[in-house]
């Protein structure tokens, strides 16, 4: 029989820091939208003539990862984490010191008896697995709803950046392979968005169904 124990089923408290970075990375906070339209400077040009590009480019990860906005969704919700952690830890312990107990007896019952026990255990130690995933899906939900704020507000920062440089097409840096001019704007659009968004409010929120099963997807390719 396998032990239970709340440690298997909820996120580390130093991992919530890497989980907004890879939602963001896998561009499930976004849902696949840019920031912003890329703006079109100067005059339009001829007709059936192509715009040279001018190019810029950004990190988002690095805007996570540094803004003030993006340092204090990781600090809410790592403040979330642990006092979940707290609230189930009895609960957690409770089950862990039952399955202990019941281990030990299966040797000496009766099948039938047996089987009832176990059946009961494993009721009550999938009910907590769920209502433990139900809260970190809500924590996870929040963090998105944070990033969504987070993304309206970088939006029309990194179009006004593009216009003062006269720029018709971003990039992020992941999808630069190699460069010889310095064209990275995520410096001055980290200080744009502090300014602009210190702090993001991070509260229970149910994900998107879509989400949901996108980051199911990717937990179970992760698993294999």
């Amino acid at each position: 029989m396998n032990k239970t124990t709340f440690r298997s089923h909820s996120i580390a408290t130093g991992a919530l820091a890497l989980m907004v970075l890879t939602m963001a990375s896998t561009g499930a906070l976004s849902q696949g939208k840019p920031a912003a339209p890329p703006p079109k400077p100067g005059g339009a040009p001829a007709a059936g003539a192509v715009p040279a590009p001018k190019i810029l480019v950004i990190d988002r990860n690095v805007i996570i990862r540094v803004s003030k906005a993006g340092q204090d969704i990781v600090r809410q919700a790592n403040g979330l984490m642990q006092s979940a952690q707290s609230e189930f830890k009895a609960e957690g312990q409770g089950l862990q010191k039952e399955g202990r107990a019941l281990q030990q007896q299966v040797a000496i019952l009766a099948p039938d008896v047996k089987a009832k026990k176990v059946r009961d255990f494993q009721g009550k130690q999938a009910a907590f697995e769920r209502k433990v995933g139900a809260r970190q899906g809500l924590i996870q939900g929040g963090i998105f709803k944070a990033r969504q704020q987070m993304e309206q507000a970088l939006g029309p920062i990194l179009q006004g950046i593009m216009q003062e440089r006269g720029a018709n097409l971003l990039l992020d840096r992941n999808a630069v392979v190699l460069g010889t001019v310095n064209v990275d704007i995520t410096s001055v659009a980290v200080q744009r968005l502090d300014q602009k968004i210190p702090s993001v409010k991070v509260q229970l929120t149910a994900l998107p169904p879509a989400l949901q099963a996108q980051l199911a997807q990717q937990a179970q390719a992760q698993r294999r």
